[in-house]
């Protein structure tokens, strides 16, 4: 069956027909034809496609891309530890909140919402506080659709010997990006964004030795990073508790579609032309972007709403749903917006028609 219309949000999203084919068949989770011919292939993708550098190893996490972000600062961050949150979106905050629930001392540099970091603001949190260990950044920050500059933030924790921790949820996929290079120590992503499989795991990319180092750290049975990673390294992909195999299959089939794209550079040419047309029919058609240009990322874009007195999100919503698009009310606490996500099995032809739907659902205009 096809989709009855496309998702345009920062994930889930639309997923092409071989990916949802690929979990009409039943799997069970202690044969090799599953755990060696599919996840610990996956495992091996991932880190092909995360960096060049040698000493990375990667390990899947059943639930929502939140579950491996919390089971990584539950797992990676020692009891004597500290912190450092960069915040300036729900997802950053979000960061914080586990910090919070877990009784993790930390630090949290709160900029807002519309506001980028900067590498500068770190390093002074840093050469203050000498008891922060760990630093914890969004790369995209869907709440408004910025880009966070990883380069520099990494440049700035990486010369002090802190580990880096980077949620890259929505980028890992779509934008290029060497978590070698940059030193990065722990890189969480989810399976239901840019490499465009369905909703039900995450996974952490990290440098083993780093996770090697987190035997007994855990504050939760089921998120326990490294007892996770073990069990898949000694038993050849084995999850420890009941692996979500339709999932892992699509994802499998989903990293084939990648490949067979051109990989993460060619699927960022398409999302950042995506983006492109998506802002300049927007402006076409009057409406303006929430955040400068220069802080876009090819993911998701946010715009004011209409200041028009008869305008309502979900009219809106829903004549453009009755045209085959869905898009994402907004989530910045000081502005009236909603955000179009070009991600997914989203094509130019697709933005194209998208901006004529809208045209067409202007009912205040």
């Amino acid at each position: 069956m096809d989709n009855q219309y496309l998702l345009l949000t920062p994930g889930p999203l639309s997923t092409s027909r071989t990916v949802r084919e690929a979990m009409l068949k039943d799997w069970c989770t202690w044969d090799d034809e599953y755990n060696k011919g599919i996840v610990e292939v996956i495992r091996e993708q991932l880190v092909e496609l995360a960096t060049g550098v040698e000493g990375y190893t990667s390990v899947l996490m059943q639930g929502s891309g939140t579950a491996s972000v919390e089971a990584t600062i539950g797992t990676v961050v020692p009891a004597n530890a500290k912190l450092l949150v960069v915040n300036n979106g729900a997802y950053g905050e979000r960061i914080g909140q586990i910090a919070h629930y877990l009784n993790i001392a930390h630090t949290i540099i709160e900029l807002g919402e519309v506001a980028q970091p900067s590498a500068e603001q770190v390093a002074e949190i840093l050469d203050s506080d000498a008891s922060i260990t760990h630093v914890a950044m969004v790369h995209c920050e869907t709440t408004t659709g910025m880009l966070n500059p990883v380069e520099a933030v990494c440049d700035v924790v990486k010369s002090r010997n802190k580990i880096m921790i980077l949620d890259a949820m929505s980028s890992f996929g779509g934008i290029p990006l060497d978590i070698g290079k940059l030193g990065i120590d722990f890189m969480i992503s989810s399976a239901n964004k840019c490499i465009q499989g369905v909703p039900g795991f995450g996974f952490v990319i990290a440098k083993q030795t780093e996770l090697e180092k987190c035997a007994g750290r855990a504050r939760s049975l089921s998120l326990d990073l490294y007892d996770q990673w073990l069990c898949m390294e000694k038993n050849h992909g084995k999850w420890r508790f009941t692996s979500p195999t339709h999932t892992v299959r699509a994802f499998h089939q989903a990293l084939q579609e990648l490949q067979d794209e051109g990989g993460v550079e060619a699927r960022y040419q398409r999302y950042a032309s995506n983006q492109l047309i998506l802002v300049a029919g927007m402006e076409k058609l009057g409406f303006k972007c929430l955040l400068d240009k220069s802080l876009h990322s090819p993911i998701i874009t946010s715009f004011y709403s209409p200041e028009a007195d008869e305008y309502d999100f979900k009219k809106f919503y829903n004549l453009l749903k009755e045209k085959g698009f869905v898009i994402y009310p907004g989530k910045v606490s000081n502005a009236d917006c909603f955000r179009i996500g070009n991600i997914g099995d989203v094509h130019n032809e697709d933005m194209h028609r998208l901006i004529d739907a809208i045209e067409a659902s202007m009912y205040w205009a």
